[in-house]
């Protein structure tokens, strides 16, 4: 099992807490539905607001297991990708999409059941001057991103967990897993044990 497998049962709330929340992107960017999930390598991008061209050649070169993670610098009025390149990025391997800004053609992007995470819709298309990098450190969502970092998404938000700080990270979010389910288990249904931690909580 590669180490990146075993974050893919750990949520997005459990990473977060192991990092004390300074690596989650910006909550305004949401699944397109909150039943996706996605976790993969970043493949960053960096695009011009209103430019798009690049994206096409991220989707050439990423890397089966990849996730497109795309600094449009939160511009929302103009879609970088509608369901016809979402669907060659998926039929390419591309894990998911990660945007700080939109995407077009929703009911055919959710069709595709492709993981896309972004801060809304739109209907208006992007240009083709072929600006921009890839496969650079970018910001997206208020978070710095490296080629590599591992991206985890689901209904909660997406986080970004630094290749340096994996191994650490997997721990403690393991360790937070572990107590929330056990801090369920102890009260779930005990009007008693509920009493108790709230006093507990309270008193501190």
């Amino acid at each position: 099992m590669s180490l990146a497998e075993k974050f893919v049962k750990i949520p997005t709330t459990c990473l977060s807490d192991a990092m004390q929340g300074l690596n989650n992107l910006n909550p305004s960017i949401k699944p397109l539905d909150e039943t996706m999930t996605v976790i993969g390598r970043a493949f960053p991008v960096k695009l011009p607001v209103g430019d798009n061209l690049l994206f096409l050649k991220a989707i050439r070169d990423a890397q089966p297991g990849d996730v497109l993670v795309v600094d449009v610098k939160g511009d929302a009025y103009r879609a970088i990708a509608g369901d016809f390149l979402l669907g060659m990025a998926q039929t390419l391997g591309i894990a998911g999409l990660v945007v700080d800004g939109a995407i077009r053609d929703v009911r055919g992007c959710k069709a595709l059941n492709f993981p896309v995470f972004c801060k809304g819709t739109t209907v208006a298309a992007c240009g083709k001057a072929g600006m921009g990098e890839l496969n650079v450190p970018i910001s997206c969502g208020g978070v710095s991103v490296c080629p590599g970092d591992l991206i985890v998404g689901d209904a909660d938000g997406v986080v970004v967990i630094p290749q340096a700080i994996e191994n650490e990270v997997l721990e403690k979010a393991l360790e937070r897993l572990k107590f929330d389910e056990q801090r369920v288990a102890q009260v779930a249904g005990n009007r008693e044990e509920i009493l108790r931690y709230l006093d507990k909580m309270l008193s501190k």
